[in-house]
């Protein structure tokens, strides 16, 4: 979309990218200052400019925290701030988050107390990552990441929810109230609709207590059984109620799969072993009915993908994808891991 600028603004704009000089994305730092203009030109009232503006600058600081450590695997850990320390949930938290850590995650939380403070224990502060959300009642972040510069305070939950998702690989939601319901069920749906990337998603209950089995039996009998989601959806999340199956679950999802993109209607997966001709006849048997032309075939890197040094290493299948069916393509992606050998703990 081609905002309507005045011929001084537009010259503005285009003299203040000369200044930046982006040394890339010049088209979308373009966007941003093209957008920033117009919103101003159009007087927006000062509460719509303040909430505009406040969430760019989070958004900066985030970027530029997470930055860093963007080669590193990230875990998100979401949970009750209510949760106490002889809690079994925060004790599982702790260990859940301990034997991500031994395996090189980075684990990443809202920073504040209850499980978020459980899981940075379990980490330690060295691979701990914190994106808090200033509340009245809160006082900060938790003493494991306080004063820590892996440690960013936003005062938008969409904002912290944006970084909280963009910027990990995988999910672990232990039972807590409306902020991890919230934060868990935006996930899902991110994830159905094709909003975010495939990721693991473990449910993460203690022995005993039911809390996730009671969010799936409701899934089951009120969602799935009136058609408001589809069966297959319910494959996007995996509930347990221990450490080892959470662990190895994460691990699993990535025994195989590496990574996605789209270019146009074609998805192209990167994988670490590519399919043999017979498990492509099985994908395309089972898996037909995500591709509207043509067939689930190994393909080379794209052009676009090689200018960008965009995981060009790695092996690819590609297709016609309906961008539809995104609990189908969990299952597919759960398939091509089973070609491999499970990684070992």
């Amino acid at each position: 979309m081609t905002l309507a600028l005045s011929p001084a603004v537009a010259a503005a704009v285009q003299n203040l990218l000369d200044v930046l000089d982006p040394p890339h994305d010049r088209r979308h730092a373009e966007e941003l200052l093209r957008a920033a203009a117009a919103m101003i030109a159009d007087r927006p009232a000062t509460l719509d400019l303040k909430i505009a503006a406040s969430a760019v600058v989070e958004m900066g600081e985030a970027y530029a925290m997470f930055a860093p450590f963007r080669g590193r695997r990230k875990v998100a850990i979401f949970g009750s701030a209510r949760t106490k320390p002889d809690d079994p949930l925060y004790v599982q938290a702790r260990l859940v988050a301990e034997r991500l850590a031994d395996e090189d995650w980075m684990v990443v939380t809202g920073a504040g107390p209850g499980i978020m403070q459980a899981a940075m224990e379990g980490a330690g502060r060295e691979k701990s990552i914190g994106v808090s959300i200033r509340l009245p009642f809160e006082q900060g972040a938790n003493p494991i990441i306080a004063g820590d510069a892996k440690y960013v305070s936003m005062k938008y939950f969409f904002t912290r929810k944006l970084m909280l998702i963009k910027e990990s690989s995988a999910f672990v939601s232990l039972p807590g109230g409306f902020g991890t319901l919230d934060e868990t069920f935006e996930l899902l749906t991110l994830t159905q609709t094709g909003k975010g990337v495939p990721v693991p998603i473990v449910l993460l209950d203690t022995p005993g207590d039911p809390y996730w089995e009671g969010v799936a039996s409701f899934i089951d009998s009120q969602l799935v059984a009136r058609g408001l989601v589809a069966p297959a959806d319910t494959k996007l999340y995996f509930i347990t109620d221990t450490c080892d199956d959470a662990v190895r679950e994460i691990n699993r999802f990535y025994a195989n799969y590496d990574s996605l993109r789209y270019a146009g209607d074609l998805l192209v997966i990167r994988l670490r072993h590519a399919p043999t001709d017979d498990q492509l006849e099985q994908l395309n048997k089972t898996f037909g009915h995500l591709v509207t032309k043509g067939r689930i075939e190994r393909i080379d890197a794209l052009p676009l993908e090689v200018k960008e040094n965009d995981r060009i290493e790695f092996p690819r299948i590609g297709f016609a994808f309906a961008k539809h069916w995104y609990g189908d393509l969990r299952q597919l992606i759960d398939t091509v891991n089973g070609y491999v050998e499970a990684p070992q703990e």
